[in-house]
């Protein structure tokens, strides 16, 4: 006898479970750049190293990006940097708008392992980065918001009141009592008269 397949709340729950998980890494990976920002932020921060490294040996498609426009304003997208991590970490915890957080997610772990490299490469296969792109991209796919999350408060909607339309329907007229004396009288009946050869005399 086979076993009954669990309720389609059981896996919603483990998919919640799963994206809490998820979220706590994001917001672990993005809290030590604000609590020691320096070690993170420019001149002398991580940020730096890690862009100038990509300028130079990163993927095809990003290297002018990275030279051109990261570089000079390196203040700016190292705030967003860590602002999208912490946002979508807090996103994912919360249950909001969760699609929106893995493809957030997807996109920064898509950026720093094309600053590493070919993303077909040894050292974006074997890095973190390919299981937080994969980790994210479920939470994109997968509606893991619909349990223990604002996302399944946000998707009930209230049960429709039948609302009952109220037809004019317009009265009979009133007739109003007629007296006795107006009743309907008895037709008379037409008077008869005879001719002259029926009173029973001659000329």
């Amino acid at each position: 006898m086979t076993k009954p397949l669990p309720a389609s709340t059981t896996y919603a729950r483990w998919l919640a479970l799963f994206r809490i998980a998820i979220g706590a890494i994001w917001i672990a990976h993005a809290l030590p750049k604000f609590l020691d920002s320096d070690k993170f932020m420019p001149p002398n921060g991580t940020i730096v190293s890690l862009v100038t490294q990509g300028s130079q040996q990163g993927a095809d498609f990003i290297r002018p990006f990275l030279s051109g426009t990261v570089m000079p304003n390196i203040a700016l997208f190292a705030e967003l940097v860590r602002l999208g991590e912490l946002l979508v970490g807090v996103v994912l915890v919360l249950g909001l708008f969760t699609r929106l957080g893995g493809l957030v997610g997807m996109f920064l772990t898509l950026m720093y392992a094309s600053a590493k490299g070919p993303l077909i490469s040894p050292a974006t296969l074997n890095g973190n980065d390919l299981t937080t792109f994969l980790l994210s991209a479920i939470n994109f796919v997968l509606p893991t918001g619909r349990a223990l999350g604002i996302d399944a408060l946000m998707g009930r909607r209230p049960a429709k009141v039948p609302t009952v339309r109220a037809e004019f329907v317009p009265e009979p007229p009133l007739v109003m009592a007629q007296p006795a004396s107006a009743q309907a009288q008895p037709t008379p009946e037409p008077a008869t008269t005879s001719s002259p050869g029926a009173s029973g005399t001659s000329s």
